[in-house]
């Protein structure tokens, strides 16, 4: 496999993307485990697709993920009762969504998914045209806020230093 990761990061690289005939962009609806993923096409039908080895150490993906898929063999693949039926081509990231957003190339049923999740957190009613401002000039581009990290502990230098500031502030009162 010469060049494979090369190759990959190429792509992830190139904004720009262009379908080839048989292949379409899908939705990730769910991760089946052992490198199988459910998708959902512009139809809204659902379908098993295989996540190739050759992403597996360089891209992940999650539900609600955009992904390339080869479909050229679903046809043959449901009539002769395999499961599998697509092939992952490319992982679509936040960028390239966003280009894929404005173009013809981009599924209508996809426009409300993508607008839903990326305002879902701006629904909320900011009371201060300074948290107004704040939300504007923030450079997270409309993306959810990270969440903490629930695995790792707080270093306890950092509570004692805390306990100790509220005990002198305390004693000097």
């Amino acid at each position: 496999m010469k060049g494979g990761r090369k190759n990959l990061k190429r792509a992830v690289n190139d904004e720009t993307l262009t379908l080839q005939p048989g292949q379409s962009i899908m939705q990730v609806v769910s991760l089946r485990g052992s490198n199988l993923i459910e998708v959902i096409d512009a139809k809204g039908e659902k379908a098993l697709a295989i996540f190739p080895a050759k992403f597996q150490k360089s891209m992940w993906i999650k539900r609600g993920s955009f992904v390339v898929v080869d479909d050229s063999g679903r046809e043959e693949a449901v009539e002769s009762g395999r499961k599998v039926a697509c092939v992952v081509l490319q992982v679509l990231f936040h960028e390239q969504v966003r280009v894929l957003q404005k173009s013809p190339e981009w599924p209508a049923i996809f426009k409300s998914a993508v607008m839903d999740s990326s305002s879902g957190n701006s629904h909320t009613e900011p009371s201060t045209t300074q948290e107004n401002d704040e939300l504007d000039s923030s450079e997270d581009d409309g993306l959810p806020p990270l969440e903490a990290n629930t695995n790792r502990r707080i270093p306890p230098t950092e509570l004692q230093s805390d306990t100790d500031s509220e005990d002198s502030d305390l004693e000097d009162s």
